[in-house]
């Protein structure tokens, strides 16, 4: 499914058709501000960018003598060009065209990555809203705590999911930079003008200062972002794999009418994309583990970054836009119990109250140890027993001497947890 989806606009963000295209523009737009300060002339830049064009068949054959792609790419440049393709490249190594280049497209997935992170947003939103006031047991330790609802828990994740916006954005800044500042970034042999004016041209900022290439620590950056993205898709998908579980079962994933679950057991209804999104986010952590390796480089640069990124870049991108569009599908079409999960609040015979009944009595004078252990007393008889723990406290007398009957009902009253729900969904949602 992942490589089909990569033949959609994220897939061909990463062709080579689209990667020497880029590689041309720059080349080009160096040779235009050559013109402009007068090193090269003006017409030879309207026949470069008029007849120069590239053949990746012809590329690749040059390559396996030259075993170098840029020098490949240029020299079949410069045979569509003519004579006036000595004015290419003039005064660059390599990744002055290589790293300004993948600032260019790494910003356009990034617009995609975005435009992902709004679909899911939206979704989550919708969703969370509709389930404000669905009811359920919040879990900690994976064992049944206080009552929430599940639109506060798609709350959370919509409330995270803009923190991991607003970190890619942080990032996308950060990577949109280029460099056209020769072999060792001294522009020994190339004007700091000429950047300046690639840079504006491509809407990049000209790095500050940089050696024969951009700093590592940018790409480490986006990749951290990406796989923080990553993590937060995880952690809502081990959410929904845990919560489609039998034994739980409050939500589920859709099922369509000719899905099969099993080759072996016709009745498995398996959380499959989830687990699939689980997967995933290990391997994006893990190109970002590799990112982070590429900022310590030898000296002015050495080319061990370089095969690493030409599988990371491509693919961290992919995957996450895979991720996102899955995630949002997911969610869209969750199936929500809100029977079930009425059921299982009543799993434990009314323990999920046992703060209410310790804060009551506090409140009546008793030191927090002996409400706790007074409280803990009837808890575990309930544990053991099965026995109904409201019954328990309402026989208890020990605690009858601090509390009234109605005043324990009222504190086995689901509603009291949730009245602050609407102030929550007024911070995370605004305009809620």
């Amino acid at each position: 499914m992942i490589k089909r989806y990569t033949r959609e606009a994220m897939g061909r963000i990463w062709t080579e058709q689209n990667k020497f295209q880029a590689w041309l523009e720059v080349e080009i737009l160096v040779c235009e501000a050559l013109a402009k300060i007068g090193q090269i002339p003006a017409e030879a830049v309207e026949k470069i960018r008029e007849k120069g064009r590239f053949s990746i068949e012809r590329i690749e054959a040059i390559e396996t003598e030259t075993k170098h792609d840029m020098i490949a790419f240029l020299t079949n440049v410069a045979e569509t060009v003519g004579p006036d393709a000595r004015y290419i490249h003039l005064g660059l190594t390599s990744s002055d065209i290589l790293d300004t280049a993948m600032a260019v497209r790494l910003r356009e997935a990034s617009k995609i990555i975005l435009k992902d992170c709004n679909r899911l947003l939206t979704a989550l939103r919708k969703k969370a809203i509709a389930h404000k006031d669905t009811v359920m047991v919040g879990r900690s330790h994976g064992v049944h705590a206080e009552p929430i609802t599940f639109g506060l828990k798609l709350a959370l994740w919509y409330d995270e999911m803009q923190r991991n916006r607003r970190r890619i954005e942080q990032a996308v800044e950060t990577i949109s930079v280029g460099k056209i500042s020769g072999a060792v970034g001294t522009y020994a042999s190339i004007s700091p003008e000429v950047e300046a004016y690639v840079c504006r041209k491509l809407r990049l900022k000209p790095a500050a200062i940089s050696n024969q290439i951009i700093q590592r620590d940018r790409y480490a950056e986006y990749f951290s972002a990406l796989a923080i993205t990553a993590s937060s898709i995880e952690k809502m998908a081990i959410e929904i794999r845990h919560l489609q579980r039998t034994e739980v079962l409050e939500v589920e994933e859709y099922f369509s009418k000719r899905q099969k679950g099993s080759s072996a057991m016709p009745h498995k209804r398996n959380p499959v994309g989830a687990e699939n999104l689980s997967g995933l986010a290990r391997l994006v952590r893990s190109n970002a583990s590799a990112a982070l390796s590429n900022i310590a480089l030898w000296h002015e640069r050495d080319i061990s970054h370089s095969s690493i990124e030409r599988v990371i870049i491509p693919d961290t991108t992919i995957l996450i836009d895979y991720m996102l569009d899955r995630m949002t599908s997911l969610i869209r079409h969750l199936i929500v119990y809100p029977e079930r999960m009425k059921q299982n609040l009543g799993i434990t015979r009314g323990l999920i109250f046992s703060q209410k009944v310790l804060l009551a009595l506090a409140r009546r004078g008793v030191s927090r140890e002996d409400a706790y252990r007074m409280v803990q007393k009837q808890a575990m008889r309930a544990w053991k027993e099965g026995r109904d723990f409201k019954d328990l406290i309402l026989n208890d007398p020990a605690i009858r001497n601090h509390l009234k009957r109605d005043e324990v009902e009222k504190l086995f009253d689901v509603s009291s947890y949730l009245r602050h729900v609407n102030t929550i969904f007024r911070r995370v949602f605004e305009k809620f």
